[in-house]
């Protein structure tokens, strides 16, 4: 932030707290316009009493009284013509904010016609290019702008992805991301599964799930952004999460910090892109954040503070919460709340920093630089305890997700049947029915009536066994000629006879069962060959002389084989490019090297000096 930046913050409180409106008289006349020897006046009253040049002063009230003119004009226009103005500010990661214009737009217009008037007025050959973002959110080129919710006279925010040799358009490579993310959590051998951060897994139903891992998946690559300072991408990402997010139940999102997260991240984007002028939502932002800490947290922190100790590495996250806080009251002029959350995070920043020598040696031990990091900040800089900590979190991983397989399994298992939120069952509760002695597939189903609660479970299970029992469909043997048609397809005879039993002899529910099953992209480039060459062959009849006609698989099971193989050998390699430039460690989010809120602190405190 500009030292000019920083009058214009003070000058614009003084005129709110005295209520003096710059476009009417004394300061404007209609008929004479800018009235100089009373601006003069006021500039050299402000001067005295906040101590800037009176110069100055005055540059800066002639600036908002033109800005206030404009609005007042703007609203007129509106109210006779119905064309929207708005203030578009173009951001990038090199200079912030690099072109303010106005650009007017009948509210009825689609989001699209708003894109192609910016990209006109900036000389951009594609309107795709062009993403604007109001509110907090990136508007939709399908609905029309008074749908959502812009208003006249807002302003908003544009980021343009240029063209550059290595990455290409910017709006092209967030379309492949999110492109591949809607393929790995479409996948049905779930290549993405959630954990907390202790190794445990984390059930909700399939919409809900699907929604949070695409959300998270854009999170992550968002990061990645953030690592190479590239915060125009990152903050497209993190808004599309925030898009996924809130199709997910709010008191799940408030029981866990991805959301909190989720915020934290935008809020700073919008810092390292030099824009204020989303005030407003960073500061709604930052509130779901506290609250979201709060709660997972406890108050001042007392509940982690208790668990983990006051050197944790959370509290990585919670010096970035008081600077962001900060920032937002000071360019609200409320300089002695900022300067109290500055100084809370100067506190925090103090007892984080690593020793580099310390830092290096664990590095030369083998050991990752996030990884160390996290270790000697979760043991106060001693290398001894740093080593224990780091053995202990792998140890306390590994037997997590020992404990949890059997949940893991049965998660696959139900996923594989459930198609809707309704029919989904949580394994963990099946896990703790079973435990209690009852048969699974009468827990399963009572779950599934109950919405999955235990205690109505159980008391289902014990007063309505009979009920429960004949309503499941009876438990049938693998039917020989479909048996047969799946071994030509060339899947393995236990394999096979399992998935027609599981499916009561549906052909095509075994197949996907079976698909589903592979483990690995080679197995399942080695069934589309296999598949391949078998329907290239002719060999619909290939072995006469044991099978008969009607056993052998037909054209369009081949067909629905290999699209589905394809499919999954696709989701594999979506998986791949979306790990490229992605770090694997578990606790990478808390992995903040400060070294920019170092610098940012040092920034906004001497504002505050001035």
């Amino acid at each position: 932030m500009s030292h000019i930046d920083n009058i214009f913050n003070q000058v614009r409180a003084r005129l709110q707290a005295h209520s003096i409106k710059l476009w009417e008289e004394p300061y404007y006349s209609e008929g004479l316009g800018s009235i100089e020897a009373s601006i003069e006046r006021l500039a050299d009253e402000f001067s005295e009493h906040l101590g800037i040049d009176s110069s100055r002063c005055k540059c800066v009230l002639t600036e908002l009284q033109d800005n206030a003119l404009r609005k007042l004009k703007a609203r007129q226009e509106f109210s006779e013509t119905g064309l929207a103005t708005f203030k578009v500010r173009r951001v990038d990661n090199r200079n912030g904010t690099t072109n303010i214009i106005d650009i007017k737009c009948d509210l009825n217009e689609l989001g699209s016609t708003l894109q192609q008037a910016i990209a006109s007025k900036l000389q951009i050959d594609d309107a795709n290019h062009v993403k604007c973002i109001s509110a907090g959110r990136i508007i939709s080129p399908h609905a029309t702008l008074a749908a959502q919710n812009l208003k006249n006279n807002q302003q908003l925010i544009v980021i343009v992805g240029q063209c550059d040799n290595q990455s290409g358009a910017l709006h092209e490579r967030i379309s492949k991301i999110k492109s591949d993310v809607a393929t790995v959590v479409a996948s049905q051998n779930q290549l993405m599964e959630m954990e907390d951060q202790d190794g445990n897994p984390v059930f909700l139903p399939p919409n809900e799930n699907r929604a949070l891992l695409t959300g998270m998946g854009y999170c992550e690559k968002a990061r990645a952004a953030m690592n190479r300072d590239n915060y125009e991408e990152a903050l497209l990402l993190l808004l599309e999460a925030d898009e996924q997010f809130s199709a997910c139940d709010s008191k799940f999102l408030e029981s866990v910090d991805n959301y909190a997260l989720l915020n934290l991240d935008i809020v700073w984007c919008y810092l390292c892109l030099k824009n204020v002028s989303q005030l407003p939502d960073a500061d709604r932002r930052l509130s779901i954040c506290d609250r979201s800490f709060r709660r997972s947290y406890g108050e001042n922190y007392s509940r982690l503070y208790a668990l983990k100790g006051r050197v944790c590495p959370e509290r990585a996250l919670i010096m970035r919460l008081h600077l962001l806080q900060g920032v937002v009251l000071f360019h609200r002029n409320l300089r002695d709340a900022a300067y109290e959350r500055f100084e809370a995070a100067a506190a925090v920043l103090s007892e984080l920093k690593v020793n580099d020598e310390q830092l290096l040696l664990l590095v030369e031990m083998g050991f990752e630089v996030g990884e160390a990091r996290l270790a000697l900040r979760s043991s106060a800089g001693n290398v001894e305890r740093a080593l224990q900590w780091i053995q202990q979190r792998k140890q306390q991983l590994s037997d997590a997700r020992k404990q949890s397989k059997g949940e893991r399994a049965m998660h696959r298992r139900y996923a594989k049947q459930a198609t809707k939120d309704s029919d989904w069952v949580n394994p963990r509760s099946v896990c703790t029915l079973t435990e209690m002695g009852f048969d699974r597939r009468l827990a399963t189903e009572a779950l599934r009536r109950t919405e999955n609660d235990v205690p109505r479970a159980v008391e289902l299970l014990q007063e309505g066994s009979a009920e429960l029992s004949a309503s499941l469909p009876k438990e049938s043997s693998a039917d020989a000629v479909q048996l047969s048609v799946l071994l030509q397809l060339g899947f393995k005879e236990p394999a096979a006879r399992a998935a027609l039993e599981s499916t009561q002899n549906n052909l095509e529910q075994a197949t996907d069962f079976l698909l589903k099953a592979i483990e690995s992209e080679e197995e399942l480039v080695q069934t589309v060959d296999r598949v391949t060459q078998l329907a290239s062959s002719n060999a619909i009849g290939f072995d006469m002389a044991s099978t008969s006609q009607a056993s052998a698989p037909s054209g369009s099971l081949i067909d629905a084989v290999l699209k589905k193989s394809k499919a999954e050998i696709e989701a594999y390699q979506a998986y791949k490019r979306l790990h490229a430039d992605l770090t694997h460690g578990d606790q990478d989010y808390l992995n903040l090297p400060l070294l920019q809120e170092e610098q940012l602190l040092a920034e906004y405190r001497n504002l505050l000096e001035q």
